[in-house]
């Protein structure tokens, strides 16, 4: 085995690189937020976190088209050179309008939002204490920032609690990361349970909405909306590659930005959003805004299928998000229980570890706005197919 072999294929990793893979599996999609085609099978995509169905929204189609033509391709350049428009100072001003509070930044990608106000906000003599099923960029964001790192249990504000004690006067010197909707089980965090325990211990709380955005609170606002502590929490980190529809990333917060800047390594070396997107994203922010019915739509489609997966023994916990993940049991059946749901119709996500919790393996499917009643109906008919021929190797989380 080469040293490029023996490096990255993980010894762990259920499955070969090859034509059965699931890695880089090409999935083609054609004027459709949720049909598609994989290996020449049309599918329904339920695996695409597209949770208002934005991608192919007429109005930000047309809002990037307009700024590609005005503005050109791209901007070559990070927001510290030649990278900042007056686009992306109006976007920023509206992601902190649309939240209500004074400051926002923005980054090329959700993953360089975290990477670069964890390591920022963390610094070297810092103090970081995250769920332990954070998302990889929060971890990554704590590896750049070489501070002290900590984990408390999942969802567990008893658990948060004892070790910020154990800190002690230091527990001041905290940032304590959370996640609105932890993206690949799609349970929700005790939020108000764990902002008491970090104000209570003077830490300052970070909250990753990249997976609530647009879906949770009254307006989309995401958790920290829907569990009214808006004003415990000091930071709100969030992507548009989710109910935007876009890519992209997002800071807002109360306090003052500008002072994160020179510390956050993406933000200055990373060339910026380019024009079409951060129009489209301006686009899709602004339905985001004005249009629940497309979060009302989404709860339909999320419950129903909900619902019967529940009655078809594939799940036993309360979905709390539009993610629905199956575990299986049997790592060796997940290739071919992935490929027969394909051969059924349907596209999910099959996700392992270690970007899966656990030793065991996730078919993880999210929900769109843009399904229709009969996309909906083809989801629950594979699953069924699911439940009949692998429900053995199903666990319940």
């Amino acid at each position: 085995m080469s040293l490029l072999e023996r490096r990255v294929v993980p010894a762990n990793l259920p499955w070969g690189i090859d034509a059965r893979s699931p890695l880089g599996r090409p999935v083609t999609v054609s004027g459709s937020a949720t049909r598609g085609t994989v290996n020449g099978q049309p599918v329904v995509l339920a695996g695409t976190n597209n949770y208002l169905g934005l991608t192919y929204e007429p109005r930000c189609i047309e809002a990037a088209v307009e700024a590609l033509r005005r503005l050109g391709t791209g901007t070559t350049g990070s927001r510290m050179a030649n990278g900042t428009y007056a686009e992306h100072l109006l976007l920023e001003q509206e992601l902190a309008d649309f939240y209500g509070l004074p400051h926002a930044l923005t980054f090329t990608t959700g993953y360089q939002a975290n990477l670069g106000m964890i390591a920022a906000l963390g610094g070297s003599d810092g103090i970081l204490m995250l769920d332990a099923e954070c998302h990889a960029s929060i971890y990554d964001g704590a590896r750049l920032a070489g501070c002290e790192l900590y984990r408390f249990k999942h969802n567990d504000p008893a658990d948060l609690e004892k070790r910020l004690r154990r800190l002690g006067a230091r527990a001041t010197d905290t940032l304590v990361v959370l996640e609105g909707i932890y993206s690949m089980r799609g349970d929700q965090p005790p939020l108000a349970e764990l902002c008491a325990v970090a104000r209570a211990a003077g830490a300052c709380l970070l909250v990753d909405e990249a997976h609530s955005f647009g879906v949770l609170g009254g307006r989309g606002r995401g958790a920290v909306e829907l569990f009214d502590v808006e004003d415990q929490v000091d930071f709100v980190t969030g992507t548009f590659s989710k109910s935007l529809g876009a890519t992209g990333g997002f800071c807002v917060s109360r306090h003052d930005l500008r002072y994160v800047v020179p510390l956050a390594r993406p933000y200055i070396f990373s060339a910026s959003l380019t024009p079409a997107v951060v129009a489209s994203t301006r686009a899709a922010l602004g339905i985001v805004a004005a249009e629940p019915e497309l979060r009302a739509r989404l709860w339909d489609n999320t419950r129903r299928v909900h619902a019967a997966c529940t009655a078809l023994g594939l799940l036993r916990t309360p979905c709390e998000s539009p993610i629905v993940a199956v575990a299986l049991a049997e790592p060796e059946h997940a290739l071919d229980i992935w490929h027969g749901l394909i051969g059924e119709g349907l596209y999910v996500n099959l996700i392992a570890p270690p970007a899966a919790p656990g030793n065991y393996l996730l078919l993880r499917c999210s929900l769109s706005a843009a399904h229709t009643d009969a996309d909906v109906d083809d989801i629950v008919r594979a699953f069924g197919w699911l439940a009949a021929r692998y429900g053995a190797s199903v666990l319940h989380l």
